[in-house]
């Protein structure tokens, strides 16, 4: 995975990545979505055929780098969760 900034402005970040797809991007805006401080987050596909896909995110409040990074931490830790729930119950069979 490869990532450009393309815009990074007080309120707004762009990035291009590349050699990725919506599988990882989605969560992350879904995650991006659901804090307050996030006005707009968006995967953005130019063409289905393409392996470049944007991530780009609006702020009403803080520094669009800062939230992205708490997303995908929040992200992380939800994804470990469910990893030690999946390997708890894998235990009990």
């Amino acid at each position: 995975m490869d990532l450009k900034t393309l815009k990074k402005t007080s309120k707004e970040l762009e990035l291009e990545v590349i050699g990725e797809n919506e599988t990882i991007l989605n969560p992350i805006v879904h995650v991006l979505l659901d804090d307050k401080n996030v006005e707009y987050a968006a995967c953005i596909v130019d063409h289905p055929l393409s392996n470049r896909r944007r991530l780009f995110i609006r702020v009403k409040d803080g520094k669009p780098e800062e939230i992205l990074k708490k997303a995908v931490k929040k992200l992380g830790d939800e994804v470990k969760q469910f990893n030690k729930a999946f390997q708890d119950t894998d235990k009990k069979k």
